[in-house]
């Protein structure tokens, strides 16, 4: 006899539970192949390449601190505001 879950748990509950663990890796890891994050897909995807190539972004005179500060901004206002 099969038993059913109690709301099986969507990718948003887990995207806004790593955000509010602060765990910005996996949220960032997560939200990159979201579809639909409007003006804030860039950010998104460039701090997730920055948290995974930082050296990349050092050669071409880019802070990767600074991308990934802006990629969380921009999941807090996707999803937080």
């Amino acid at each position: 006899m099969k038993t059913k879950t109690a709301n099986p748990e969507t990718k948003l509950s887990i995207l806004l539970r790593y955000m509010a663990e602060k765990n910005w890796t996996a949220a960032l890891r997560m939200a990159k192949d979201f579809y639909e994050l409007g003006e804030y897909k860039e950010e998104i995807t460039r701090a997730w390449s920055a948290l995974k190539n930082p050296r990349f972004y050092e050669e071409i005179g880019q802070d990767p601190k600074t991308l990934i500060d802006a990629g969380i901004s921009a999941l807090k206002s996707r999803y937080l505001a």
